[in-house]
């Protein structure tokens, strides 16, 4: 079966004089800014640049609700969701409660199979066995209107932390934090979850500074800069766009984590997946801590991710160790999903000509693990370059279907549901999330009219977008670019991430040997037309019935300069992108 049809596209190159003239490598300003950035001052990440606390709406009510809470003893319980973001934004909320000398502060994470997403009444029902005073909610919340009016009929308060995008009614609880709900005007809109209730603990500190709370208990002001480790880690994990401000963010989390000063559940989870904390960059939190603190939501309870973020040097390692191997359990049942799914896929239009595949994307096999259906619908996704959803069964042999959707730039997958919703009503029973990933409930019975429904509005929303699939080059490199030393400035002179994305380059190369290694990676050592250095490549999941090919001289590639490390030994790799045979 094909993929979509993948080009490669040159970004329009911006001058930068202002970025050379401060010392920046030629190369990188160019990279810098096409990006956007062409002044120094733009580049600077201190953590004095950050946006103030108070232009969030509702930090400074909600410090008060809670020092209010802490200043009379009350117990406070926060209620998370079960993905990264949701794990680093309880465990930081744990956390610097206690330092601010909070006793009674509790977390419950509602377990996907049994609650589902956020706030509902039937979690409202198992906290209120907890007796709180006050509810939090991080990185979920914004949606629950019946959640947070069956809190506050049980007279408990309720402040409501999000970051995912409102809708038309908001809960009625006593303060809503959300940059994302009317009337905010707090600039970045891209922040996460666990950025949300990081700040509100920084309008919480300054509240509690004033009402003189740390001298009159003899407690040293926390520094919240130690929470830091799990804002980077819980906003690269959420594939939130990488503003200005959440540069600064995750920048200043990964020093920490690269000085020695992370938490140990973060150190333990670095290293079983066999990363350094002394180089880390934000891929490595996105695709090597993340998916591992992922599947602990995925296939069992979210408290193991969290205590393991919480873990003393003691504790840390067996946390880690179970996420492990809950990782490599996901993996297994995930690839028999895709097999199942390649399956399904075959009885689309797939196998003649990419172009008649449908707007958007719709699976449904009975069995199927609702916990993996996201990362599913993530790898059809970008197989297809289609909005894709996956379903599975809410509980087995229930009535009621759960979906996970992942969509690409330029179709916003919630403002498409909403549609759908809007245009049939009764057809979705209950749907969230933002841009680029949602999720949704619908009844069994109405999944073919969904499917239809959903296409069809996918083709309307995205009428003028070109479906193929496009990687974005920032040109080719000369000869003498090909180094050790640009590819280490190029690797720490991000953070690189969404919609701030690592440097793709792309050129033609000689190939001077070509082998498979594992199953489908292809290991190659090329050779530039204008040089005869000799540089090491790997392509990544590359086609087995094209690769290796002994008769092929040239390639065209798009790839990115990266810093092998094998046996204490560093050298320069290209780590290939996309690659097309060329005469």
């Amino acid at each position: 079966m094909p993929g979509a049809t993948r080009s490669i596209r040159r970004r329009r190159p911006e001058s930068a004089p202002a970025l050379v003239a401060a010392g920046i490598h030629p190369l990188l300003a160019r990279v810098y800014g096409s990006r956007g950035v062409l002044l120094p001052e733009e580049l600077q990440l201190s953590f004095r640049e950050l946006l103030a606390p108070q232009t969030l709406k509702g930090a400074s009510q909600a410090a008060v609700l809670v020092a209010d809470a802490l200043a009379a003893g009350q117990r406070i319980l926060i209620i998370g969701d079960f993905d990264a973001d949701g794990a680093t934004s309880t465990a930081l909320g744990i956390t610097a409660l206690r330092a601010f000398g909070a006793t009674d502060v509790h977390y419950l994470v509602p377990n996907r199979f049994q609650y589902g997403y956020g706030l509902t009444p039937e979690i409202v029902a198992l906290a209120s066995g907890l007796q709180p005073d006050l509810i939090i909610t991080v990185d979920n919340g914004i949606s629950s209107i019946d959640g947070v009016a069956a809190a506050r009929a049980l007279g408990i308060n309720t402040l409501v932390t999000d970051h995912h995008l409102a809708g038309a009614q908001l809960p009625a609880a006593d303060v809503i934090v959300n940059p994302n709900q009317p009337g905010c005007g707090f600039e970045s809109k891209a922040i996460a979850g666990v950025g949300v209730i990081f700040y509100v603990m920084l309008a919480l500190r300054a509240e509690l500074r004033e009402r003189g709370w740390f001298a009159a208990r003899g407690l040293q002001e926390p520094a919240l800069v130690e929470c830091l480790d799990l804002v980077a880690l819980g906003t690269v994990a959420d594939v939130v766009p990488l503003d200005r401000n959440n540069r600064i963010l995750v920048a200043a989390g990964l020093q920490r984590i690269r000085s020695g000063r992370a938490r140990p559940g973060i150190n333990a989870l670095l290293a079983i997946a066999g990363r350094d904390a002394a180089t880390v960059v934000a891929s490595d939190l996105g695709f090597a801590v993340g998916p591992r603190l992922n599947a602990a939501g995925r296939l069992e309870d979210m408290s193991i991710g969290i205590e393991c973020l919480l873990a003393t040097e003691a504790t840390a390692t067996g946390y880690a160790d179970r996420l492990q191997q809950l990782n490599l359990d996901r993996r297994v049942i995930e690839q028999d999903m895709q097999q199942e799914a390649l399956t399904l896929l075959a009885t689309l239009p797939l196998h003649e000509d990419i172009n008649t595949t449908p707007a958007g994307i719709t699976l449904y096999e009975s069995g199927w693990h609702q916990g993996v259906i996201g990362i599913l619908a993530s790898r059809i996704k970008d197989r297809l370059h289609r909005p894709t959803i996956v379903f599975a069964d809410a509980e087995p042999g229930g009535n009621e279907l759960k979906g996970s959707a992942r969509s690409i730039r330029g179709i916003h997958i919630r403002d498409v549901l909403d549609a759908v919703a809007t245009r049939s009503p009764g057809l979705i029973s209950r749907f969230g999330g933002h841009a680029m990933a949602a999720g949704l409930s619908l009844p069994r019975a109405h999944y073919e009219a969904f499917a239809e429904a959903f296409v069809a509005e996918v083709a309307h929303h995205g009428r003028d977008l070109d479906l193929e699939v496009v990687i974005e080059s920032d040109g080719e490199l000369c000869a003498p670019d090909f180094g050790l030393e640009l590819a280490t400035t190029l690797r720490f002179a991000g953070p690189w991430g969404q919609h701030f994305p690592e440097p793709v380059f792309d050129g033609r190369f000689r190939i001077v040997q070509q082998r498979l290694v594992g199953a489908r990676h292809l290991k190659l050592v090329l050779m530039p037309p204008d040089s005869d250095e000799l540089i090491d490549a790997i392509a990544f999941n590359v086609d087995t019935g094209a690769w290796p090919n002994p008769a092929q001289e040239w390639l065209e590639a798009a790839y990115r300069l990266d810093v092998n490390e094998y046996r204490g030994r560093r050298s320069l790799q290209l780590v290939i992108e996309q690659l097309q045979p060329v005469a």
